[in-house]
């Protein structure tokens, strides 16, 4: 499966994104899916991720202020990001995997991110 993230961009502090990975090839549904996100100069962390059958999980920084959710009918994943705050600037990445990875060293491939800024 290739995937495809977008919808990052420049927020002020409190605003919202949301943030969407389109799927080509077959068996989106089957997947779990995660975001990873990439601070500047910091490793790559899970953010959230979402089972084939939907169940969620998130990182204890993100909880609250955002959501994963999934379209298997258009094979897209989304991040819905509210409350945002300068810490969660960083470039996201979307994956795909048997199950949810809670290391990036668990996925071989990765495509190109969306960059999200919080700042004023």
């Amino acid at each position: 499966v290739q995937l495809q993230a977008s919808g990052g961009g420049l927020v002020q502090p409190g605003g919202s994104l949301r943030l969407s990975c389109a799927a080509s090839g077959d068996f989106f549904r089957v997947y779990a899916m995660v975001w990873f996100r990439q601070p500047p100069g910091k490793q790559r962390e899970l953010v959230a991720g979402i089972t084939s059958e939907g169940s969620t999980t998130y990182v204890d920084s993100v909880k609250g202020r955002f959501t994963i959710s999934r379209d298997n009918a258009k094979s897209t994943l989304y991040l819905q990001m509210n409350s945002l705050k300068p810490e969660d600037t960083a470039v996201y990445y979307c994956n795909a995997g048997l199950k949810v990875g809670s290391s990036a060293d668990e996925y071989i491939k990765w495509g190109q991110g969306t960059q999200v800024t919080v700042s004023s």
